[in-house]
């Protein structure tokens, strides 16, 4: 897996890892942007990842197209970033979720669709911490995987026509926790009660790209539970 260098509008360039998602691609584009970041390269105004690309926009008054592009290229030719261990996560979130019921309609849809009961989907879902492999489409939504190859399933053929902020939905083997209520074709399998965008909050934007969620399924209790605290914790590392 090779990494390429593109022109990205007048001020940027995008440095991808591929054209399709995979965990090693993810894992380059994330290590890539906190390695340029900790050059901290004069005239580089802003890094950020999508799920296997890397942007860099640059100062154009301060910083010449075809040097920044020479640094990166001599970063790149450091390493097969691709073959990186990823790192650990910056923070991990112990996030309680209601599986099913009416909070979340389409669970046991899905888990069918996976080949899977409810009971064994919602164990596959919170067996082990996913990672968030990039923030995009709202503020601060957050797509987390990539889940077992058993849930590579579609998207649906029509739109939920809104599901509610904290929605938790599933497809094509990611995790999309909803940061504003929104019609989606992802099937809504869980509820939880995060604010992931509160342009009050000091810091708006609740995760990272790089963080991990470790999902706990609870009942309608311990959601509101949750909600009262706040709607997730960070959790040390075990």
């Amino acid at each position: 897996m090779t990494a390429r260098i593109f022109d990205f509008g007048v001020d940027a360039v995008l440095i991808s890892f591929g054209d399709q998602l995979s965990d090693k691609a993810n894992t380059a584009a994330l290590a890539l942007s906190a390695a340029i970041k900790a050059e901290d390269i004069g005239g580089v105004a802003e890094v950020s990842t999508s799920l296997v690309s890397v942007v860099v926009r640059l100062d154009v008054q301060q910083f010449d197209r075809a040097d920044l592009i020479a640094k990166l290229q001599a970063m790149l030719d450091r390493c097969d970033w691709t073959a990186r261990p990823g790192p650990k996560a910056p923070r991990l979130w112990e996030v309680p979720c209601v599986f099913g019921t009416d909070l979340a309609p389409q669970l046991a849809e899905a888990a069918a669709l996976a080949g899977l009961t409810p009971e064994q989907a919602i164990c596959a879902l919170t067996d082990r911490p996913l990672r968030v492999q990039t923030i995009g489409f709202a503020p601060g939504q957050p797509y987390l995987g990539r889940l077992d190859p058993a849930w590579d399933i579609p998207r649906q053929t029509e739109l939920t026509s809104q599901v509610p902020v904290g929605a938790l939905t599933v497809a094509i083997r990611q995790i999309v926790l909803f940061s504003v209520p929104s019609p989606t074709g992802w099937r809504h399998v869980g509820q939880t009660a995060l604010r992931l965008f509160d342009p009050a909050r000091e810091t708006p934007v609740l995760l990272r790209a790089g963080d991990e969620i470790l999902f706990r399924a609870v009942d309608r209790a311990g959601l509101e539970a949750a909600r009262a605290a706040g709607g997730a914790q960070v959790i040390p590392w075990r």
